[in-house]
């Protein structure tokens, strides 16, 4: 269950849901007490005590809150062939049609039933309102910050990210930066009393001998490798152009993009698949 794919619409019919749950234990109808009587006493009954109004206004709006939170953070999931969140969508709808006609029928409603519709009035708006208003579709929490994406070929856990052969990597006690070897190593520079040192030549010719490989070692193009998150919920496509998608990138989860193709991203979801995401507007770079 991905909770941080999660919207502000969601967190709209959460609240909405456990207001109405709240209104269930108030009133459902207020007295109207005569001057030296005392009113205390009398029983208000409230949702518990009436069966039908409890199952079809109450709780079926909680019960449709808990289906839309569900289908949002597991998506695909199907009862009778439905959608969770749309069977859910249409529970809060009626939850407020029961409620709306309960209250107009009332000749006294109490604090229960005026604040039962108004937790149905906004639980059936954030559930229809969720998918259609942009405010609405952002993300409930924030992503985490990613870390830094390593170097190739570097280890994790390495200072700076990277390791030894790398940029930024340390370098062994006595080398200097630039130098192709240090005292104690394969190829430094050491000499032993009494020998030559070695010729200015060498130097050059293993300078020379390195560009090549350093060239062919180097990435293709200037592209920089980020982090990114979606804003909603997008499809993301094999490299070999298949129509069909092969994963579906989830709001509030951090993925890495490793390369551009146009306006096009390859990118790598968290289990190690790759594809080309052609949606880029509006995305989160990290």
């Amino acid at each position: 269950m991905n909770i941080r794919s999660l919207t502000r619409g969601d967190g709209v019919v959460i609240g909405a849901a456990v207001v109405l749950f709240i209104a269930s234990f108030l009133g459902l109808s207020s007295i109207d007490c005569p001057s030296g009587v005392d009113c205390s006493n009398f029983d208000r009954a409230n949702a518990w005590d009436t069966l039908g109004l409890l199952m079809s206004m109450f709780l079926a709006g909680v019960i449709g809150a808990v289906l839309i939170v569900v289908a949002r953070a597991m998506p695909g999931r199907k009862v009778a062939g439905l959608d969770l969140g749309q069977f859910g969508v249409a529970l809060t709808i009626f939850a407020l049609w029961t409620a709306f006609w309960t209250i107009i029928d009332m000749n006294s409603a109490g604090a229960g039933m005026i604040l039962g519709l108004l937790a149905t009035i906004a639980l059936a708006a954030g559930a229809v309102a969720s998918p259609l208003v942009g405010a609405l579709k952002a993300p409930l929490m924030g992503a985490p910050r990613p870390q830094a994406p390593q170097p190739y070929g570097a280890q994790p856990g390495a200072t700076g990210g990277a390791g030894y052969g790398y940029p930024g990597a340390p370098q062994p006690y006595g080398q200097q930066p630039g130098a192709p070897g240090g005292y104690g190593y394969p190829g430094g520079a050491a000499t032993q009393p009494g020998q030559p040192g070695p010729t200015d030549a060498q130097p050059q010719a293993d300078q020379q001998a390195a560009a090549p490989a350093a060239q062919q070692g180097a990435p293709a193009g200037d592209f920089t490798p980020f982090w990114f998150a979606v804003p909603v919920a997008r499809p993301l496509y094999a490299e070999d152009g298949s129509p069909n998608p092969i994963a579906e990138l989830a709001p509030g989860t951090w993925y890495l993009a490793v390369e551009q193709r146009g306006a096009a991203l390859v990118a790598q979801t968290q289990d190690g698949r790759r594809g080309v995401l052609q949606d880029t507007t509006g995305i989160q770079r990290g």
